[in-house]
């Protein structure tokens, strides 16, 4: 890999005028803005479809795509909308930030619209045959629906545990919405695979984000209930999270039922094999979040409300490792080496060749247990400002310990809070690392109005922040293309121009 350098910004992020951003024209604009700055990468969020809490980290499915990045203005191209449809909706908050009510109560009846207006079979039934992951997932979600969209593990018995019968006699009586599903999945893909082949085209990749675990409402737990550690009557023995540290007092508790790794080992990890396969085709490099679970993961009682009680347990650790590496020989993968780290932790990442993540906040940050100083910054290393579990570093700067904040000035040699971003961001492209990837409220400088998650909260800003047509001025992109070019990390001169919107 050359040296260079890209932007985290979620898709739902994205400007566009129907309450979330989509895979429509503002996501093209996005990737030609990308290219003239000359970033290689995008890196977005987890792509699936979201449920309470509205985290792309509890997913009802890790193979599905959210139905709201679907782009309504390409479905009125293709015939399936009209204007009338939807332009009349009232989509979001006052304030630009996603609404998820809003979504939830509009954007389904606007997508059966279009379905209702659909006729190519043949493209649902090839789009069924390619993906065999959403038999499952398009009959979990129309159970869901028909059950008052209660989680799985509240529906009668003959569903909960999949007796073939109510199987099969569920299958027939919702057949229609599980068409349905399988038009939005099929729309959901068709969109996405297009904008990536166009940044692809313009030498900018996708970095996709999945999740260690999965959601326990979900198709996949719902479906492969083995393949987890469940007691007799389906209900997770312990569940996921991390222990107390120098952010949180109690630890996180994240509530998703944890893998049982030795009937995954007797199968050869399939499943992950599968999903990771899957992932592949969706995005050019694929970050996996929590990467210190396959070596030792945080075990927690089920309906614990902290985390104080919970243990390590060991995970599959190098044999995992080798099945991946034996079915993806290619496979590019950064390995989220954050939080509690060991030696065996350290080293399952440097057997498996994987790129690890470095925190430019963490080398200045008391509350942090990393060794993130910038001298542990090497080739094989992707280096952030932050993350989207992050403070914007100008919120960083008003919110963290006031020694830590001294701290990072008197390493910068600066006098003034307001010019932390711009000495985070050069320490960071001006490293070792051969990717950089800044998140795009640090090249604008935002306070923690604009963080995308506070982890262990619910509700408030989390998930919801979003561009706006008057934050995205031209000299943005000419001032990454210029810190682009003199840290080396593209060949070539950048050629920005004006953005076509604005």
């Amino acid at each position: 890999m050359k040296r260079s350098s890209g932007v985290l910004l979620p898709v739902f992020s994205l400007p566009s005028p129907y309450g979330i951003g989509t895979f429509g024209k503002e996501a093209y604009r996005w990737v030609e803005d990308l290219y003239y700055c000359k970033q290689n990468y995008w890196q977005i969020l987890p792509l699936g479809p979201t449920g309470y809490g509205d985290s792309p980290y509890q997913s009802f499915s890790a193979f599905a795509g959210n139905p709201y990045f679907i782009d309504l203005d390409i479905l009125c191209e293709e015939g399936l909308l009209k204007k009338k449809n939807f332009e009349t909706i009232n989509w979001g908050s006052s304030d630009g930030r996603v609404d998820y009510d809003a979504l939830y109560s509009h954007r389904e009846g606007v997508l059966r619209k279009a379905f209702s207006r659909f006729e190519d079979e043949k493209a649902l039934d090839d789009f069924r045959e390619r993906n065999s992951w959403f038999e499952d997932y398009g009959l979990f979600m129309a159970i869901k629906k028909a059950q008052g969209q209660r989680s799985w593990l509240e529906w009668d018995e003959p569903l909960r545990l999949r007796e073939p019968g109510a199987i099969s006699l569920v299958k027939e009586e919702l057949a229609d919405d599980i068409r349905y599903h399988a038009f939005v999945q099929y729309q959901f893909q068709k969109q996405w695979l297009a904008l990536k082949k166009d940044a692809n085209e313009k030498e900018v990749e996708i970095i996709g984000d999945i999740p260690i675990y999965v959601s326990l409402d979900s198709a996949d737990v719902w479906a492969n209930p083995e393949m987890f550690q469940l007691d007799e009557n389906l209900v997770p023995r312990e569940i996921s999270g991390c222990p107390p540290d120098g952010f949180s007092e109690s630890g996180q508790v994240w509530g998703n039922p944890l893998y049982d790794w030795a009937l995954m080992a007797e199968t050869g990890f399939e499943w992950w094999i599968k999903r990771l396969r899957f992932n592949f085709e969706m995005f050019d490099v694929v970050r996996i979040d929590h990467f210190r679970g396959f070596e030792g993961y945080f075990a927690i009682p089920y309906g614990a409300e902290t985390a104080g009680g919970g243990h390590w347990e060991p995970g599959p650790g190098l044999a995992f490792i080798e099945a991946v590496k034996e079915a993806l020989p290619d496979a590019r993968i950064i390995a989220e080496n954050l939080g509690f780290l060991t030696d065996g932790v350290n080293e399952l990442l440097e057997a498996s060749g994987y790129m690890g993540m470095k925190i430019v906040q963490f080398a200045f940050d008391s509350r942090s247990s990393e060794n993130d100083g910038p001298e542990t910054y090497t080739e094989n290393t992707v280096v952030y400002t932050g993350t989207h579990d992050n403070d914007t570093i100008k919120g960083w700067s008003r919110t963290a310990p006031p020694a830590s904040v001294k701290t990072a000035m008197k390493h910068f040699k600066i006098w003034s809070k307001n010019r932390l971003s711009a000495a985070m961001i050069n320490l960071a492209m001006g490293s070792r690392a051969l990717l950089v990837i800044i998140p795009m409220q640090e090249w604008l400088e935002l306070g923690s109005e604009a963080r995308i998650n506070t982890p262990s909260t619910l509700g408030g800003n989390n998930w919801r922040w979003r561009l706006t047509q008057k934050l995205l001025q031209p000299w943005i992109f000419g001032s990454i293309a210029t810190m682009t070019k003199f840290y080396l990390r593209t060949e070539v001169e950048p050629e920005v121009k004006k953005r076509r919107f604005l």
